[in-house]
């Protein structure tokens, strides 16, 4: 299933909300459902049974974290519940690379690829990390050719397309 297809599958009670208008929430919640699969692997290994956990919270957490942040009032309290979802996205990342050896190198490039287009919409999000300089490099997490500059939105398209989830 690709990102199209899982977003035919989502109830018209979320896509319905304001919420679902913000990208990096939808990203979310199409991370923490295929990660259900992923989690499903790392388990089945007695080598990364507990990575298995804590990749399912972490994911979790993303979306719990910037719906929590989309509802509150100030922007303070926002930016807390955004740096909440981006600490967890970049530990979702790390929990991914971890996991490299059991998911494959096809899987894993993809998901690192996810989490970081969700990182990179979250610094922009909150005004804090905004002001300052961008503190997510490009990096690149397996073997091969650096990527000097972010994927575009049409980049990222074709990956969430073509890329199997499983």
């Amino acid at each position: 299933m690709n990102y199209d297809d899982w977003v035919k599958t989502i109830p018209v009670e979320i896509t319905g909300d304001s919420l679902w208008k913000v990208e990096a929430y939808r990203l979310a919640l199409f991370a923490g459902d295929i990660g259900w699969s992923d989690a499903s692997r790392l388990i089945k290994d007695k080598r990364t049974r507990d990575l298995s956990d804590q990749l399912s919270r972490a994911l979790g957490s993303i979306s719990a974290n910037i719906s929590e942040g989309y509802s509150r009032g100030s922007g303070r309290d926002r930016a807390r519940f955004y740096e909440y979802a981006l600490g967890s996205a970049r530990e979702s990342r790390g929990w991914y690379y971890n996991g490299r050896h059991v998911l494959g190198e096809t899987v894993t490039t993809h998901r690192i690829k996810l989490q970081t287009q969700i990182i990179r919409l979250l610094l922009a999000m909150d005004p804090d990390q905004c002001g300052s300089a961008l503190r997510e490099e490009t990096a690149e997490y397996l073997s091969g050719p650096t990527q000097s500059n972010p994927l575009s939105q049409d980049e990222f398209r074709q990956l969430l397309e073509n890329t199997p989830i499983s």
